[in-house]
């Protein structure tokens, strides 16, 4: 399937991409709310400014993605491999990221209002700006993340 196809078929009323192949293109600008792409592999794909809000992401290869200004909000991302991703300005309230792999990720500026991240990896990822307030950071690898400017209110 293509991007094209999949664009027609979440038209029609179709849910469920769980481990679609759509590696290397451009969904930019797409609304995919509640979209169920667990196990996908979006790896190196354009999602900027797109709508995945409520969108099941679970297990999904994002690796290398451009996220920028995405929406998020309360999708479930547990376990999806998030590295050397994008996320500057994104919507990540009430996301789920829990085991989540943000390593080296640019997560500047991004909202992640009462998101989960327990038992995330966040190696060298930059956090600079990014709204941390009341988010589940238990057992949380952060090392050499940048946290400088945070908004913590």
């Amino acid at each position: 399937m293509d991007t094209q196809e999949l664009l027609n078929h979440y038209q029609t009323g179709k849910r469920d991409f769980s481990g679609i192949y759509l590696s290397d293109t451009d969904l930019s600008g797409a609304n995919l709310t509640r979209a169920n792409l667990s196990g996908a592999n979006l790896s190196n794909t354009d999602l900027s400014s797109a709508n995945l809000s409520r969108a099941n992401l679970t297990c999904a290869n994002l690796s290398g993605a451009n996220l920028w200004d995405t929406d998020l909000s309360a999708a479930n991302l547990s376990g999806a491999d998030l590295s050397d991703t994008d996320l500057s300005g994104s919507n990540l309230r009430s996301a789920n990221l829990c085991d989540a792999d943000l390593s080296d990720t640019d997560l500047s500026g991004a909202d992640l209002f009462v998101s989960y991240l327990s038992g995330a990896r966040l190696c060298g990822a930059n956090l600079s700006g990014a709204n941390l307030c009341r988010a589940d950071f238990s057992d949380t690898d952060l090392s050499g993340a940048d946290l400088s400017k945070l908004i913590r209110s």
